[in-house]
């Protein structure tokens, strides 16, 4: 069932998505050559504890930790590692979902770790630019498939890289996954139409190679993530959005001068 979100209700997610963002914001000044993830994790499950918040990931169906962590080809749902040590040229990706005061908030974001390669440089920046035009097509009486569409044909038309199919963006609110699910590939004109008072989140997964992706096992924690089937690196950003009668606003904002139009 797809809830329609009243304007005091996207107020508590912007809210949650203030925190949340305030989290990715402080992630900037740590992350470097010669930290772990781990060390990823505990900055910010004390960072939105410490805001009164509670991280969502954790026990989600038995998940122990407040964010995903994934390098390079690890395309999503990485767990954070002690033995996993971010060394200059790593493609970072930190997933984090935050609970404040019972309103909902998602947002991943990439990260370059010291300096990077031009090829995962423009990775990041197609990433980044597809995540908008979806964003951009998020206005009411547009319909899923005008999403995606803009989504894939960016990436995979104009760039030539894989945008990834098996994972996509979901409803929000009450919990952490809602319908409707939101993928970010598919045609104009067609799948569910957008209403006023829906929130979404839009979150392209990109790999530099094919859009496929395999699974694989944490040996030690018996946890499944996913990788680019063929060894590519990837990037991946995401924002919640609410769907209003001014356009999409972004709940998730990192850069309330870059996001201006976008802003409640």
């Amino acid at each position: 069932m797809i809830t329609l979100k009243s304007a005091r209700e996207i107020e508590g997610m912007r809210k949650s998505g203030e925190l949340l963002a305030n989290t990715h914001i402080g992630l900037r000044d740590i992350i470097k050559p010669g930290i772990s993830s781990m060390e990823i994790e505990n900055f910010a499950n004390d960072y939105i504890v410490s805001h009164g918040g509670r991280p969502s990931e954790k026990g989600f169906e038995g998940y122990k930790y407040a964010t995903c962590v994934c390098v390079n080809d690890e395309v999503a749902h990485g767990i954070p590692r002690k033995n996993l040590i971010l060394k200059s040229g790593d493609v970072l990706k930190v997933d984090m979902t935050v609970n404040l005061n019972g309103y909902e908030s998602d947002s991943c974001w990439t990260y370059a770790v010291g300096d990077l390669s031009a090829e995962d440089q423009k990775l990041m920046d197609v990433t980044h630019k597809a995540l908008y035009l979806g964003i951009d097509q998020a206005v009411v009486g547009n319909r899923l498939g005008d999403i995606g569409y803009a989504i894939q044909h960016y990436v995979e038309d104009e760039n030539h890289m894989g945008d990834v199919r098996d994972l996509i963006g979901h409803g929000i609110q009450p919990t952490m996954h809602e319908a409707p699910n939101v993928p970010h590939y598919g045609e104009p004109g067609q799948g569910l139409r957008l209403r006023e008072g829906m929130t979404i989140t839009i979150e392209p997964m990109v790999n530099l190679g094919t859009w496929e992706i395999k699974d694989k096992f944490v040996k030690a924690d018996g946890w499944e993530y996913f990788v680019s089937a063929d060894g590519t690196d990837s990037a991946q950003y995401e924002h919640t959005i609410a769907i209003t009668k001014d356009g999409p606003k972004i709940l998730t904002s990192q850069d309330p001068e870059y996001d201006a139009k976008y802003l409640l």
